[in-house]
């Protein structure tokens, strides 16, 4: 998926001539693959991906596009499909005529946009809708004939900027995967945007975590969730528990760190130096209440238990830690807790890793 497809070669935006919003980005996009950009706001994703469709110029670097160097081409001559938030739509045209804008623009003949319409219509399951005004439609349809006017003219290459936003929570799920399902059948490249954890896990082959104008991580969903690579991304791709301690010993692929003045726990050292500070991080899944066996432990008290249906989240104070969350998975059998108890905790080495402060 490493093809160079689209390519970003230190590429940096400012707007002001001092302070870069993007910084030295270097980034290799595959043929066919399913990009995600994720980050807060102002994190550099969203001008990265202006700069991408022509709407922002680079200050520095260069764009390649299947090899050609882009730059300097307008937004309409490389061949981009684009979808945004607010859908864009023309609300004077009727569905069939804003589908078939693009087409239009590049002088297809009328029987060949009619035909490239229907077709656009029928993958976004929005058939028979031609003769309506996009005001007649719910936002999720208005999202669909988005998609299917980016679409229709069958672009090298398709942008989507943050384009769920503006949906209710089920219906966002939905779209989801219906986007997905889309891009497994048509091999399109895609490069989406997103400041939403959950939407770039559940879509995307990579992610590319920004934060302060950089790419912090670059990895497939289960290794930014599984293996973050530092503290940022440990926080922001789901939750996170965080002990703060310094590192008093690093060897045989482990650290030890010293949390609260006298507790020592291991854990793997991805962002660690003897004598330095660290954040000890584990998520809450991967914690266990009352383990058989674990290769690091600790004590705790349960402050706040929480029922959430197929989960049970509990709130413990742990090695001076009160925010320490532990999830448990609802089954028959469980144990029951209580506010106030003190219990033993336990997780595998491989999930607790030492990171940068």
């Amino acid at each position: 998926m490493s093809d160079g497809f689209v390519r970003f070669e230190n590429i940096q935006k400012t707007y002001d001539g001092k302070s870069l919003v993007v910084k030295s980005l270097n980034l290799s996009i595959g043929r066919g693959e399913f990009l995600t950009m994720l980050g807060p706001s102002g994190s550099g994703k969203t001008t990265t991906l202006m700069m991408l469709a022509g709407f922002e110029s680079a200050t520095g670097g260069e764009i390649y596009l299947d090899g050609i160097k882009i730059n300097n081409i307008p937004p309409h001559k490389r061949g981009l499909g684009m979808v945004f938030q607010n859908y864009a739509l023309f609300p004077h045209m009727t569905i069939a005529e804003n589908v078939a804008f693009p087409l239009k623009v590049r002088g297809v003949s009328k029987a060949d946009a009619e035909d490239k319409v229907r077709k656009a219509l029928d993958m976004v399951q929005m058939s028979g809708l031609q003769s309506r005004k996009p005001a007649q439609l719910s936002g999720g349809q208005q999202q669909r004939i988005a998609l299917a006017r980016a679409l229709v003219f069958e672009p090298k290459l398709l942008l989507m900027d943050e384009p769920l936003g503006a949906l209710d929570k089920q219906l966002r799920e939905h779209m989801q995967y219906e986007i997905k399902h889309l891009h497994d059948r048509l091999g399109i490249t895609v490069v989406y945007v997103t400041h939403d954890q959950s939407e770039a896990l559940t879509m995307s082959d990579r992610i590319a975590v920004f934060d302060d104008g950089r790419i912090q991580q670059l990895a497939t969903p289960d290794e930014l969730y599984e293996k973050p690579e530092n503290s940022f991304v440990a926080q922001f791709i789901g939750e996170n528990n965080k002990l703060r301690g310094v590192v008093k010993e690093i060897s045989n692929g482990r650290a030890r760190v010293e949390i609260g003045g006298n507790t020592i726990i291991d854990a793997l050292p991805i962002q660690a130096e003897i004598g330095k500070p660290t954040i000890v991080s584990v998520r809450p899944e991967r914690v266990e209440i009352e383990p058989s066996a674990s290769e690091v432990t600790a004590s705790g008290r349960i402050e706040e238990i929480i029922y959430l249906g197929d989960h049970i989240r509990i709130r413990m104070t742990v090695l001076g830690s009160s925010n320490f969350v532990v999830k448990v998975r609802n089954r028959s059998g469980r144990r029951t807790f209580t506010a106030g108890e003190e219990v033993r905790i336990g997780w595998a080495l491989q999930d607790c890793r030492a990171l940068d402060v």
